[in-house]
């Protein structure tokens, strides 16, 4: 259950809604670029980028200087709603 409320409250926030249709879009993208999306500064994009990691909603991966997200591999059924929806 305190999953399930994790990952509901980082769903609920318009900003994160965005990064995640965008990703849906173009499957994985570097931070600058997510940032650039949402017209939202690098360092406002990563706390919302880490919240949406933390609740198992994205996948990071390190490619020499730049961090790049995309979708989970194995959304929970409430991301994957949400996510199809966007």
């Amino acid at each position: 259950m305190k999953n399930l409320e994790k990952q509901l409250k980082a769903l609920a926030n318009r900003r994160r809604l965005a990064i995640l249709k965008y990703l849906k879009k173009v499957r994985q993208a570097p931070v600058g670029e997510i940032a650039g999306e949402i017209n939202l500064s690098v360092k406002a994009t990563s706390k919302h980028l880490n919240i949406l990691a933390a609740a198992d909603i994205l996948e990071r991966e390190q490619r020499s200087l730049s961090v790049f997200y995309r979708l989970s591999q194995d959304p929970s059924p409430t991301a994957k709603q949400v996510i199809n929806i966007l």
